[in-house]
């Protein structure tokens, strides 16, 4: 989200979103913003009525970064390296708008609008996701039915949006201030392939390995 120039509406939403990230959504207040960026609060409730306000403008540019990631491209036939650029860039996304990913399941508890646009949200993602795995199959590059591929996206859906509970509960590391970091949180990726492994055509199994290990062992 940096940019050489923003107007005040992007300042506010690039201020929240440091801000949230380093210290969690609900320990920060719109005054914390507004004094963040040396403005009244009064020129944050021009822009914005609220807090949910923010959070949602937020969440609606983390929507548009994964709508743009997920698109089967035209010109070639996809490759491995698509693959492994469509995690990339999906986690990188979750790093970058990690407070949402962190209490995910408190938003939407907490907001109807921003619960009933990530249902939506998560619909399509499944549909972008299930149309790579097609083209991977158009490719050579796996064998695996219509059902199969349908699971198989669901699963990689549930393992990607889950990765931050994950680190923050099951592996929780005394020695880390914040759990999710951004080595921690591309090992996902490893996870992610390693669901796929099983429908993988037998001449790309090596090189498949060869990019999953690279994200294990950063």
């Amino acid at each position: 989200m940096k940019r050489t120039w923003m107007n005040t509406k992007e300042r506010i939403l690039e201020a929240a979103l440091v801000l949230f990230n380093d210290r969690g959504e609900r320990n920060v207040t719109t005054n914390h913003i507004a004094s963040h960026l040396g403005i009244s609060p009064g020129n944050l409730y021009y822009h914005f009525r609220n807090k949910s306000e923010i959070v949602f403008e937020i969440y609606q540019e983390y929507e548009r970064l994964v709508d743009q990631t997920l698109q089967v491209p035209k010109d070639h036939e996809l490759t491995i390296e698509d693959k492994a650029h469509y995690l990339e860039a999906i986690f990188e996304g979750m790093w970058v708008f990690r407070f949402l990913h962190r209490d995910l399941a408190y938003f939407l508890e907490s907001d109807e609008r921003l619960r009933d646009r990530y249902a939506e949200f998560s619909r399509r993602c499944l549909e972008n996701v299930g149309a790579i795995y097609q083209g991977l199959r158009k490719a050579d590059l796996i064998a695996i039915t219509d059902e199969e591929i349908t699971a198989l996206a669901i699963n990689s859906w549930l393992v990607a949006t889950s990765w931050a509970t994950y680190l923050r509960t099951a592996v929780y590391d005394s020695n880390l201030e914040d759990q999710i970091t951004r080595d921690r949180l591309r090992k996902g990726i490893y996870q992610v392939f390693a669901l796929e492994r099983p429908y993988l055509k037998e001449h790309i199994k090596d090189e498949v390995e060869r990019v999953q290990l690279s994200f294990l062992e950063q």
